[in-house]
């Protein structure tokens, strides 16, 4: 009779958790409805709808949480042009705010805009997470509520229950650099500043911030707006082929500011996708012109 090789009771648990741990992979960085609709019921799950109140209410995926950018931001003076606007908190703030919404580091996390057009807004949230240590872990759905809705998928008026996560991880503070920084990528090999204003700021057809017109030295122009297509959706091939227009290289490391640390999270995201370093100027032109940081150009 063949001798049967016994094994010991503990191994059992430890190929389960070697099981459990090797399905914690990297979540994609941007899904679509499919990916999203086969994955809602998962148990750690976080779906965050970016809005307002009134179309949250109305409509929004099942389970999804309501999320406003200054949600996870420090207060501001909005009559006080040197009170920055949307500056990140320092860390347990932020570990604070964020886990009011059920997210724990074990989530994961998928976020989406509401409104048409609101990209540069959920990508706001997403570099946020990002920068709380929760980027492997957060995606973005594409096309937002929109797309989610074109693909013929439900929504729901239904509030999901109140829930709080716990939070440990370090914030990646290299992700987001000071206005030294951004006057000395110019001569960094291998960095490239981005303004994504419109053009009418970057030109200095229109002026900004305490009058300023213009952009600060060595940027290019890559508008947030021209990173998605008229249905406000990422294609990585349409991408690539834009911001190598731009003169961006394979490799680069993407600073990139806007006018006050909102819209340059779109081409942060685009550049995610295409495999940049990235940072961002969180302080943004808001920062540069009014607290007189360097001159700008046209």
């Amino acid at each position: 009779m063949r001798s049967r090789t016994l094994v010991p009771a503990f191994v059992t648990p430890l190929i389960l958790t070697a099981s459990l741990a090797s399905a914690q992979t990297p979540a994609p960085l941007l899904v679509d409805a499919e990916w999203l609709s086969q994955h809602l019921t998962d148990r750690d799950l976080v779906v965050l709808h970016v809005g307002d109140e009134g179309e949250y209410r109305r409509e929004h995926i099942a389970g999804a949480r309501l999320i406003t950018e200054e949600d996870l931001s420090q207060p501001h003076n909005h009559s006080n042009m040197k009170d920055m606007m949307l500056e990140l908190p320092d860390a347990p703030t932020l570990r604070s705010k964020v886990s009011r919404f059920g997210i724990s580091d074990t989530s994961r996390i998928v976020v989406y805009f509401g409104k048409d057009g609101l990209v540069q807004s959920a990508t706001r949230i997403v570099f946020t997470l990002d920068y709380l240590g929760l980027g492997a872990r957060t995606s973005l759905l594409n096309g937002g509520l929109p797309g989610w809705k074109r693909a013929g998928k439900p929504v729901t008026a239904m509030i999901p229950p109140a829930a709080r996560g716990t939070l440990s991880m370090p914030t990646q503070d290299n992700l987001v650099v000071d206005a030294a920084f951004v006057a000395s990528v110019p001569s960094r090999q291998g960095f490239k500043l981005i303004d994504a204003r419109a053009p009418v700021f970057y030109t200095g057809v229109e002026p900004t911030m305490n009058g300023k017109a213009g952009h600060i030295h060595g940027a290019i122009n890559i508008p947030f707006t021209d990173v998605t297509d008229t249905n406000f959706m990422f294609d990585r091939a349409r991408l690539a082929a834009f911001f190598e227009r731009a003169g961006v290289k394979t490799g680069d490391t993407i600073v990139a500011y806007c006018h006050v640390g909102q819209q340059a999270t779109a081409v942060i995201f685009a550049a995610r996708l295409l495999g940049h370093p990235v940072r961002l100027y969180d302080g943004a032109f808001q920062d540069w012109a009014v607290n007189d940081r360097g001159p700008v150009e046209k």
